[in-house]
């Protein structure tokens, strides 16, 4: 049946395609770790006059599309100008809600169904910065409980954490068939412990987890701070790891850094082996999106990925959505993907790409990191807490803008441009050895505007 449009005229829109295109518009609000967790595993049901009936997973994921998403759902609808009045939520094991008093059991998700087929070990491009990351998941998908338990693997946004949790799943499942795989990221396994809390239902909790052979729980950071949730997981790593079952963890920090975290719980999470994922350097960055554009089934220019690999951050989940952004555009000008339009789209793409950096804005990105004020990195002190800062943000100006040795100094209260070059000199020693400032390096490159 044709509805109305702002514009009056009677256009035909097909239910499915409706919530098709409200899940691609949310998919751009969320984070691909939310989109994941709550969207991406549901579907549409049926229409009847401007009402959407979607069915969902579980019990769990229809309270959090209701509760936490309704605002970004209704943000969609309006930004799309679809027809929709209301959007209903149906579990899709016996399409209605389990009342908090029935006996029956809560359906919690299976890893298979929530395990990218996409993310294998296959399609995981290997590099300096996440080598030794690769071979230890590579060992536990290979041989789980016999070495690297728990595997503890941190590092910033888009590095390739869940890429290699995921790998890990498909890989048991495929190997060992017979093996209970159980994956969850932090919120989900939050989520789902409140539902079973208000219901009545730890037991069923307990046993969904406690008899896991293995169990990947992604972005642990979450955690942080909640203290009972802390409580249930500590137990629940403490029945598997005497167990000797195998556990996987990733966060964006070492357990030492992460906020929130109980003593307890972070001297467990140190029991194993700590790796962390290093942002790409420029020649990873391009061998990803070879990668990706072979599985797209494209071939790009030299130039372009120069430019894509150039332009964005160090971080991969941007570089392969400025890929698919640019094959989206190709596909639907029907024009071969060349330079200048890298150009044109990646303009757009990443907001400020272009912007000028100035010396200014480096020192004051830096000096907000450290807690301090500008013009404290230009004054005469040579204490650690001011010369450090200072030193780095002398390396990033040089690394970022075109400003001499000598202009460098000036800024810095006069510093002779031997001072400034053996500064620059020291960091860009540092942090080739030291993975921390390397990461607060590219964390700062990429904070700087």
């Amino acid at each position: 049946m044709p509805f109305e449009t702002q514009a009056g005229l009677a256009v035909a829109v097909e239910a499915p395609d409706m919530w098709q295109r409200i899940k691609a518009n949310l998919a751009s609000r969320m984070t691909p770790q939310a989109y994941q967790n709550w969207v991406m595993r549901t579907e549409l049901e049926s229409q009847d006059n401007g009402s959407l009936r979607v069915l969902v997973p579980d019990e769990v994921t229809k309270d959090f599309l209701e509760q936490e998403y309704s605002d970004e759902v209704r943000g969609s609808i309006r930004e799309l100008d679809l027809p929709v009045r209301s959007v209903v939520y149906l579990t899709s094991t016996g399409r209605v809600t389990i009342s908090d008093n029935s006996s029956a059991e809560p359906v919690f998700a299976s890893a298979s169904g929530q395990l990218n087929p996409r993310f294998r070990f296959e399609n995981f491009v290997v590099g300096s910065c996440n080598q030794f990351a690769h071979a230890a998941a590579r060992a536990v998908a290979s041989f789980p409980s016999r070495s690297y338990n728990p595997l503890f693997l941190y590092g910033g946004v888009g590095m390739g954490k869940t890429h290699l949790m995921h790998a890990i799943g498909r890989a048991l499942l495929e190997g060992y068939p017979g093996m209970r795989v159980v994956y969850t990221s932090s919120e989900r396994f939050m989520n789902e412990m409140v539902a079973c809390l208000r219901a009545n239902r730890m037991p069923s909790f307990h046993r969904h987890y406690r008899s896991a052979d293995v169990l990947l729980v992604d972005d642990v950071q979450i955690l942080g701070g909640k203290e009972r949730m802390q409580e249930e997981f500590f137990h629940t790593f403490n029945e598997l790891y005497d167990h000797q079952k195998q556990i996987v963890i990733s966060s964006d920090a070492a357990p030492k850094a992460t906020s929130g975290l109980v003593e307890r719980l972070r001297s467990r999470f140190e029991w194993g082996l700590m790796v962390d994922l290093q942002p790409p350097d420029l020649e990873t960055k391009m061998a990803i999106l070879d990668k990706k554009a072979e599985m797209e089934g494209v071939t790009l220019p030299e130039d372009v990925r120069i430019h894509i690999a150039t332009k964005t951050k160090s971080n991969v989940r941007e570089l392969e959505g400025a890929l698919v952004k640019l094959i989206a555009y190709s596909s639907v000008t029907n024009t071969p993907i060349t330079l200048s339009m890298a150009q044109q789209v990646l303009k757009y793409l990443i907001p400020g790409s272009e912007r000028r950096i100035t010396m200014e804005s480096v020192i004051r990105t830096v000096a907000d990191h450290f807690q301090l004020q500008p013009t404290q990195l230009k004054q005469k002190s040579n204490t650690h807490a001011i010369a450090y800062p200072r030193q780095i943000a002398m390396y990033l100006i040089k690394e970022l803008t075109q400003s001499s040795l000598p202009e460098i100094g000036r800024v810095f209260g006069g510093k002779h441009h031997t001072t400034v070059l053996h500064s620059v000199q020291k960091i860009d020693g540092l942090r080739q050895k030291d993975p921390d400032l390397n990461r607060l390096i590219h964390k700062l490159m990429d904070s700087i505007h």
